[in-house]
């Protein structure tokens, strides 16, 4: 626990100006991030009596290390300055929201040639209109469902799509008129992009129009007794009302607004958003978070709008935004919010009327969803707790490992070597933070000496960016890449686990020892018993089956499993590539195994005579005639052939890593971890 008084700023040093500031921690991670309007009268409220301070308050400041500021020209500066670092440094004691859910979005791509209407989640793309979110998708499939009566618009994939062009044939959706099968030529592009246009309009509230325009269509259609195009009319009017049925109208004057509600108590506290598009309910979504901070309800607010309009552009940002309290200042964020849309963006507190009923609506939802989660996460943060303490317990551990990394070495027979590295924070995964290893420097089904070679290259990486800083000086950000990711190595565990017995933990042990760290300790899980291990102890630690602990150590050693393997499969599977048996109709994957097997690779196989072919079982004598043509029109540089396995491999450069990266032989892969 560190004196704020050890790195309290001096006098004057501090300049009275807008500006962010960052806590630091004794490994120069950034452990708090915020913002001011004066920088020297914020920072001053920190470094007083620790009894005057919140508890939450008290333990982030005795936790860091050292303070540093970035002085900008206005707070507008200051509160996008806040965002970035608060995104790329993801401070422990901030505020962080924790989406309940992935939501998806009905997206009609206005950026292809035919416009088709899917449901899409993630990342918004330029182009596309989004409309909600909703809350299932099955809700966005039953309205795009109802819509396809009216609005005939392509919903089918590429393939799909390709397929139906090149046979000639739309899909079933064509031929029940759910589709106006464009794929065939039923309606033009000009055409076609008009229907995709028509329902947008639809979706963003504009609906009198097309159900006017329907009911004289109908009422046309009768006077002209033409019953079965007015029946067909009265449907389709049918469907859209039940579509407009599924969002009723909750504000007048097709208004454009977001309403955010916070339901909160000591610890925690629940975010809902409506979106209210054309005067209807769009969309709904909701956050949940730990108050590790001491936080306002304004302040939960100004974190709700940075959280929730970060990204966004455009339309995309309301003209409208109520919330339950002003941030403070409201200026700032209110400008903030007017950059992003492009144009005036009220945000304010609704006082009487419709508005001010909707918001109690939202407010319930923030209650319930904040009723829920406890429900939920009570037992779970609890258990977590008691894994940890269970683990510093049977280990001898000074205090609990609040950072463990797990560590595991996987390949073929030998093959493609590689390791894995996860890290586990507070008991949850920190996906970020995984990194993957290439072992190159030797080949072998040698556990032992792959895992020091791991242990002694994570940890130099550490000792080197230490190193560079010296005592942590103050100054620039020195654990920065140039891209403005932290570095990779900076941070140390309190616990490393690696997967195996005795001798992987006793290698893992040697490593550290041989670069002088004695403050991380070590232990092993052995598969088949799920024996824990010690350096230096004969008998392993035995852990109930019951225990939690033992329940973490697993989860953490499966997760570092399955995170290498998944790489070593990818390794393997960028060395294929396509044979010339490829290209020999007729032959399938069981007779190219038998050739490649019978001649023991494909050089042997191009060079043998058509009689000798035709000694392999199932190839008779055409099919060894055309099997030979086709390796003497291929290029006489063959690639090599696993004799084991049939594969037919290429050697991947000892100077470039995966992904074509340039690498040292032996140095780690060093891109961050990715599900494949």
């Amino acid at each position: 626990m560190a004196d704020p008084s050890s790195y309290r700023p001096r006098p004057g040093e501090i300049p009275d100006s807008p500006g962010v500031y960052r806590f630091r921690d004794e490994h120069r991670r950034v452990i708090y991030v915020g913002k001011a309007k004066s920088l020297r009268q914020r920072l001053a409220n920190y470094f007083q009596d620790l009894t005057n301070l919140h508890p939450r308050t008290r333990t982030m400041v005795t936790t860091a290390a050292s303070v540093e500021w970035t002085v900008v020209s206005t707070e507008v500066e200051a509160l996008q300055l806040e965002y970035s670092w608060i995104k790329e440094y993801d401070p422990r004691f901030n505020v962080k929201y924790r989406d309940d859910k992935s939501y998806p979005y009905l997206a009609v791509t206005m950026n292809e040639e035919y416009p088709r209407v899917q449901v899409m989640r993630g990342q918004k793309r330029k182009g596309v209109r989004y409309f909600g979110p909703y809350g299932h998708a099955w809700a966005i499939r039953d309205t795009v469902d109802l819509l396809l009566r009216v609005f005939p618009v392509r919903t089918c994939s590429a393939g799909v799509f390709k397929n139906a062009t090149r046979t000639g044939r739309p899909c079933l959706l064509g031929y029940i008129g759910k589709c106006s099968a464009p794929c065939v030529g039923r309606v033009s592009e000009e055409e076609h992009r008009e229907l995709a246009e028509e329902f947008c309009d639809f979706m963003a509230g504009r609906t009198g129009t097309y159900l006017r325009r329907l009911e004289k269509q109908m009422t046309a259609a009768a006077e002209e007794m033409e019953y079965e195009r007015a029946a067909r009319l009265r449907d389709d009017i049918g469907a859209l009302k039940k579509a407009m049925e599924k969002s009723a109208v909750v504000l007048a004057d097709a208004t454009d607004a977001d309403l955010i509600a916070v339901a909160e108590d000591e610890l925690e506290a629940a975010v809902q958003i409506f979106h209210v598009r054309g005067g209807r309910v769009r969309g709904q979504r909701g956050w949940v978070t730990d108050k590790v901070e001491e936080v306002t309800t304004a302040g939960l607010v100004e974190h709700a709008l940075q959280q929730l309009y970060g990204e966004e552009k455009g339309d995309s940002v309301p003209k409208e935004v109520l919330v339950p309290a002003l941030p403070d200042p409201v200026e700032p964020v209110q400008e903030w919010l007017t950059e992003r849309r492009g144009s005036i963006v009220s945000l304010r507190i609704p006082q009487r009327g419709d508005k001010k009923s909707l918001m109690e609506t939202v407010e319930r939802n923030a209650q319930q969803a904040l009723a829920l989660h406890k429900t939920k996460r009570a037992s779970d943060l609890t258990t977590r707790s008691r894994a940890l303490e269970e683990i510093a317990e049977a280990l001898d551990l000074v205090s609990a490992p609040l950072r463990i990394e797990c560590y595991d070495i996987s390949h073929l027979q030998g093959d493609d070597v590689v390791a894995s590295m996860v890290v586990f924070e507070d008991g949850l995964q920190r996906k970020s933070e995984y990194r993957r290893f290439q072992i190159k420097g030797f080949e072998g089904q040698d556990d032992v000496r792959s895992m020091h070679e791991v242990i002694t290259r994570r940890f130099r990486r550490y000792l080197a960016d230490k190193e560079k800083t010296g005592e942590w000086a103050d100054g620039e950000d020195t654990l920065t890449e140039e891209d403005g990711r932290p570095k990779r190595f900076a941070y140390p565990p309190q616990l490393v686990v690696v997967d195996g017995g005795q001798p992987q933990v006793a290698a893992a042990k040697k490593a550290l020892d041989e670069l002088g760290i004695d403050d991380v300790a070590v232990c092993g899980l052995a598969k088949r018993l799920e024996e824990v291990w010690l350096p230096d102890d004969d008998d392993p630690v035995v852990l109930p089956r019951s225990s939690e602990g033992l329940y973490l150590l697993q989860r953490v050693r499966d997760e570092a499993h399955r995170f290498a393997i998944t790489y070593q499969r990818s390794k393997r599977a960028k060395r294929f590539r396509s044979s010339p048996l490829d290209d020999v109709p007729g032959l399938g994957d069981a007779r190219k195994q038998a050739l490649l097997k019978h001649f023991g690779s494909l050089k042997k196989l191009r060079s043998a005579t058509i009689d000798q072919i035709c000694e392999v079982p199932g190839i008779g004598r055409k099919t060894a005639e055309t099997i030979a043509v086709a390796l003497a029109q291929a290029a006489p540089a063959a690639p090599a052939v696993n004799t084991a396995t049939g594969e037919i491999m290429e050697e991947e450069p000892d100077t470039m890593g995966s992904g074509g990266q340039p690498v040292t032989t032996g140095a780690p892969d060093e891109r961050r971890g990715q599900e494949t």
